[in-house]
């Protein structure tokens, strides 16, 4: 039977499980949240292990703010074992300490730049491609389906450059919402925060209509280039991208 560790969904925990596993010289062939639903080879074991903190420190101390950074973008990663990832890097990381990043013919190394570097990429995507909109609040709106769950880094990027604004960013994928207060962002689920008393103001309903007919009107039919265009900006974000959306 393959030996299946199970933890809460939460970073913290997940980093915790891993030390926890390490120092007891547990092995095992996955690691998985609470809502995993494992085969007939498999045996789930749900351990009881303090949230520390202090696992951060250690690992920074230890490792670099970069590795801990790294290993956060993993986790939220999309990737369907990054928790396992995770534990084979850790592990790793014990022996080679600060060095571990360079030792790129590890899998497991070369799995954490990989993914870190795609979430990084995606977040950084999303600050450009993420269009809000006046609510008769007031109140700025967005929406967003990103692959990765990165509405935090998001929102962390937004309450810096957006903090004299109420505000409220929406991943419909995953169904949460990010609400800031012009002091700190919370992030809450969709069923917690409901939104149907908010409407777009007359004024935003106007703007876009303008900024419809704006794009049109600069655009030069015979120099349009739709694959150069999604190179830059892929469909997927078109979406909620309000000169483009009418398109898909």
């Amino acid at each position: 039977m393959k030996h299946v560790y199970i933890y809460d969904g939460d970073f913290l925990s997940l980093l915790n499980m891993i030390s926890y596993l390490l120092k007891n010289n547990l092995k095992t062939e996955n690691i998985k949240t609470e809502n995993y639903t494992p085969n007939l080879f498999e045996n789930t074991i749900h351990l009881s292990i303090p949230k520390s903190e202090d696992i951060i420190e250690q690992i920074i101390k230890a490792l670099g703010k970069f590795v801990l950074r790294s290993m956060y973008y993993v986790f939220l990663s999309e990737e369907e074992n990054k928790e396992l990832i995770l534990y084979y890097f850790f592990r790793n990381a014990i022996k080679y300490r600060h060095k571990i990043m360079s030792y790129r013919n590890l899998k497991c190394v070369s799995e954490v730049l990989r993914i870190s570097y795609y979430v990084r990429h995606e977040t950084h995507k999303m600050k450009g491609f993420l269009r809000f909109k006046e609510l008769d609040k007031p109140i700025l709106f967005a929406e967003m389906e990103p692959t990765n769950d990165i509405l935090f880094l998001v929102s962390c990027h937004f309450s810096k450059r957006l903090k004299n604004e109420f505000w409220i960013i929406k991943d419909n994928k995953r169904k949460i919402l990010s609400i800031y207060d012009k002091k700190s962002f919370t992030i809450v689920k969709e069923e917690e925060f409901q939104m149907t008393d908010f409407k777009e103001s007359k004024e935003e309903k106007n703007m876009e209509e303008l900024w419809k007919t704006f794009y049109k009107t600069i655009g030069i039919k015979e120099r349009k280039n739709d694959r150069c265009r999604r190179n830059f900006m892929p469909k997927k974000y078109w979406k909620y991208i309000v000169e483009v959306k009418e398109e898909l």
